[in-house]
């Protein structure tokens, strides 16, 4: 039995980049820091960050990108995905990221709190800001763009 899922709760490393393919679809990318702590065996506190790459695809894509931006934090539901492709000059390239399935908003320390639990700011021109949920299609092939 196999299975290809990911969690994660952390905070954007830079804004949103949106961009539409061949096909119109909507393709968003950004990063996302992930904090661990931990106590070292000398009982001081440490801390790791991960950082990840995220795509999401489609009208989650235009939401992430209207409503997030470098410092927001997100939980992100989604899968892994391995990538590779080769460059104009002919180097191979690869990396590992994490396809979003679902993108929920998590609110800024400090703003006015909505009964959702999610920033004023934040749920302004929508109704589903706090969580955007794609219908599980896979993202459409497009052999010109590497991602």
């Amino acid at each position: 039995m196999d299975l290809n899922k990911v969690l994660l709760i952390g905070r954007l490393t830079r804004d949103p980049e949106l961009r539409y393919i061949a096909s119109g679809a909507a393709v968003c990318e950004f990063g996302l820091a992930v904090n661990r702590y931990f106590r070292r065996s000398d009982g001081e506190q440490g801390k790791d960050t991960c950082f990840v790459d995220i795509v999401a695809w489609g009208r989650q894509g235009e939401t992430c990108n209207e409503f997030l931006k470098k410092g927001s934090g997100c939980l992100i539901e989604g899968r892994l995905a391995f990538d590779s492709w080769e460059t104009p000059e002919g180097q191979k390239r690869s990396r590992l990221r994490v396809v979003a399935d679902r993108v929920q908003f998590m609110p800024r320390a400090g703003g006015a709190r909505t009964e959702q639990g999610g920033s004023a700011e934040a749920a302004e021109g929508s109704e589903s800001y706090q969580q955007f949920q794609s219908p599980g299609a896979e993202p459409p092939a497009d052999p010109d763009v590497p991602f």
